[in-house]
């Protein structure tokens, strides 16, 4: 069977109309969702952008792997480091059962050639290596700085204003990227692959940089969307997808083929009207609410995926379990893994055998997940000066009857508090955590 991750950045989990939006119209991925399988409690490893791309990537915890950092959260074009050569990637893992290996779009693990994909399993790369928002060219005065561009400017930004490249391979093609066309294109390598690799079993990870802001999006996209510039630049995402799909279906390769949606976390929140909307959920990105982890997750594989709204718990770091397993490629020995293998509730719908959900943020932990209950030792907010609290008795949420995480039922149920208290004792029991790979910038930050 083939692999495909579609992976968005900063999409929110209300953002798709499957998944309850008003406004912005989603027909391919809702049309994945009803011909496979629509995941409501499914989590990434962090609420932003480079450790939940390395809990993807490896299958692990990133504090696991040092990609998670108190002073600096993500890689920026000035960070030193990248993933460890050390750590197995979910195209090192399928190499080894013969898969074709290739990646499209946002890597952010680390832009420096020894990090770049092809040095980490991938045969071919072509995309922007960190998020497009970095590298800032347009002057930032007071009154007009960072913040501002997506809340007052949004529709003022040109390609110009961010110097960010594009790279096939380790070779930079074009600087700055036109990302008012970068989503047709990676598409348009994301099929090219496809055809090239249709005699091979393949896996393919294509991570759009979008909805991130900067928003861009092609012209006859622009206006299209009763949700704006941000429903715009969705509702593209969406019509590429389908081409993707229908690409697959044209080449035969549809009932052989497995293909996963999903963000690399939630919404970020303080973009305002150039940022999504996490629904029902609290909050969004940054944050270990279920807004910050929580994301919107779609199952395709016609005749094979038994169909289905599935309500258990999943993550991220199950699919290099998962895809092992149906590869037939035995997981590594030497590492503490924290997937679990999904295949069951794929082919036929048993139950998750995932019970559990770890919410680390920088460095710490701060919320675990038992079931149906959720338990926050430390709360803090997203983005600005925000207070950080450590909970001398947890927050409790039942976050299934729940998920706005209203009431504190922490008073009600100790013994649930014990319970989970004795989860994380054990779990603790047997973490290493890897050195901050992330905290090593070669001059300033370049954004806030």
């Amino acid at each position: 069977m083939n692999f495909i991750i579609i992976f968005a950045d900063d999409l929110g989990y209300g953002d798709l109309s499957s998944f309850g939006n008003p406004s912005i119209l989603t027909p391919n991925l809702d049309r994945m969702a009803m011909e496979g399988q629509k995941w409501t409690n499914f989590y990434v490893g962090a609420s932003v952008c480079t450790p939940s791309r390395a809990a993807l990537m490896t299958g692990r915890l990133p504090i696991r792997n040092g990609m998670m950092s108190s002073p600096n959260r993500v890689l920026y074009p000035n960070s030193a480091n990248g993933l460890p050569e050390s750590e197995i990637t979910l195209a090192e893992q399928l190499k080894k059962a013969g898969y074709k290996t290739g990646m499209v779009g946002k890597w952010h693990l680390g832009h420096k050639e020894p990090y770049l994909p092809t040095n980490h399993g991938f045969d071919s790369y072509y995309g922007i290596p960190y998020s497009n928002d970095m590298d800032i060219t347009r002057k930032l005065t007071p009154g007009n700085g960072y913040w501002e561009l997506w809340t007052k400017l949004y529709d003022q930004l040109s390609i110009e204003d961010f110097n960010v490249p594009l790279l096939r391979g380790t070779e930079i093609i074009e600087r700055p990227a036109n990302q008012h066309t970068i989503s047709e294109r990676y598409t348009d390598e994301s099929i090219a692959f496809i055809r090239k690799n249709k005699d091979h079993p393949f896996f393919l990870y294509l991570a759009h940089n979008f909805p991130h802001v900067p928003l861009f999006t092609n012209e006859r996209f622009k206006g299209s969307s009763k949700g704006g510039l941000y429903g715009d630049v969705v509702e593209e995402m969406d019509y590429q997808v389908g081409r993707i799909l229908e690409a697959l279906k044209e080449e035969g390769l549809d009932k052989n083929t497995l293909v996963v949606f999903t963000s690399d976390n939630g919404p970020w929140l303080p973009t305002e009207i150039s940022g999504g909307t996490a629904g029902q959920l609290r909050d969004g990105k940054g944050t270990t609410w279920e807004g910050g982890m929580r994301e919107p997750t779609i199952f395709w594989a016609p005749g094979n995926i038994k169909p289905g709204v599935i309500t258990d718990l999943g993550t991220t770091m199950d699919l290099f379990t998962t895809f092992s397993r149906i590869a037939g490629q035995e997981l590594p020995k030497d590492r503490e893994l924290d997937g679990y293998d999904l295949s069951g509730v794929l082919f036929n719908k048993e139950s998750s055998p995932r019970k559990e959900v770890y919410y680390y943020r920088e460095r710490e932990l701060y919320a675990v997940r038992l079931g149906s209950f959720k338990a926050h030792f430390i709360t803090k907010g997203g983005y600005g000066k925000v207070e950080k609290l450590y909970h001398e008795v947890p927050l409790l949420y039942n976050v299934d009857q729940d998920p706005s995480e209203r009431f504190n039922i922490a008073e009600a149920h100790p013994e649930i508090i014990e319970k989970i208290k004795a989860l994380v004792k054990e779990h603790e029991s047997k973490m290493v955590k890897m050195p901050d790979m992330l905290k090593d910038l070669e001059s300033g930050r370049n954004v806030p």
